[in-house]
């Protein structure tokens, strides 16, 4: 059952929500990919079995966080993960994304006061590899799926059935939570607004690269891809080893397609504990 404590908190002029769980000296902040919040992290934090505080949120613009006047791009998404951070005041802070999440916490980075204790990166967009040169038509293909789905959304049993695999995967209380906020127009509408902002990212993350993070990295690479995304898989895990390489980092296979938190949530788990261990 989904019974994470919940709360609103206002941090940099927004008001974000989000669910704790667990205590201890270390606190797990997740942060999600794109088309994703809180809710993505269940499976891992039903894992972690209290050992460790862990704090999930939605984004600003997402599930139950309130809309910014207008979309956030990373920086400003990392700007309030920062902000969150400094609210909770962590003793000790380890910081776990997925996919796009990963561009969001590497920026963060920058603007830490609360030293890391170390940085989870599970199957991380990879913003150096070549495939992202041109990624401009990808992308208007993409927004376009994603406005024909908007649409779709108004019905509640069509998206159940375009979002199926998500049923599969995440148990019945979590996905209902993810029909009603993250499939719904309003949640697409945030998953469009995400893109954007990754296609962003990607130029500026080449041009000003985050600071490298001075604690221990864990990179989890999905070793499996959807037949999408097949084309491009190889290069995704060749760029994620070489940030992983990059860092001194670990770098380790996870038998797993993209949603690694639902289908290898205690290797997630594990690769957190074993960094809280340090």
């Amino acid at each position: 059952m989904r019974d994470r404590r919940g709360r609103s908190l206002s941090v940099g002029g927004a008001e974000v929500y989000l669910e704790e769980g667990g205590s201890g000296d270390v606190c797990a902040v997740f942060e999600a990919g794109a088309g994703a919040g809180r809710t993505l992290w269940d499976p891992v934090t039903a894992q972690l079995d209290g050992s460790v505080h862990t704090v999930a949120y939605d984004r600003v613009g997402r599930g139950r966080s309130k809309r910014a006047g207008s979309p956030q791009g990373i920086d400003e998404m990392a700007a309030t993960l920062v902000a969150l951070i400094e609210a909770i005041r962590p003793n000790r802070l380890i910081l776990v994304a997925h996919s796009m999440g990963g561009l969001v916490v590497r920026r963060a980075v920058d603007g830490l006061a609360t030293p890391l204790a170390g940085l989870v990166l599970v199957d991380p967009t990879p913003e150096l590899a070549p495939f992202y040169d041109d990624w401009s038509p990808t992308v208007r293909k993409t927004d376009r799926a994603l406005a024909v789905q908007q649409w779709l959304a108004r019905s509640r049993p069509v998206m159940r059935k375009l979002t199926g695999s998500y049923g599969r995967l995440f148990a019945a209380d979590t996905y209902a939570a993810m029909l009603a906020e993250d499939f719904s127009p309003a949640g697409i509408a945030q998953t469009r607004n995400e893109l954007r902002a990754v296609a962003a990212a990607i130029a500026e993350f080449r041009s000003r690269p985050p600071q490298l993070p001075d604690c221990p990295v864990t990179v989890l690479s999905a070793t499996r891809a959807a037949r999408l995304h097949a084309r491009n898989h190889d290069a995704v895990r060749e760029y994620q080893r070489r940030y992983a390489e990059q860092v001194n980092g670990q770098f380790e296979d996870a038998d797993s397609e993209h949603i690694v938190p639902a289908e290898r949530p205690e290797q997630v788990a594990a690769a957190i504990l074993r960094l809280a261990r340090l």
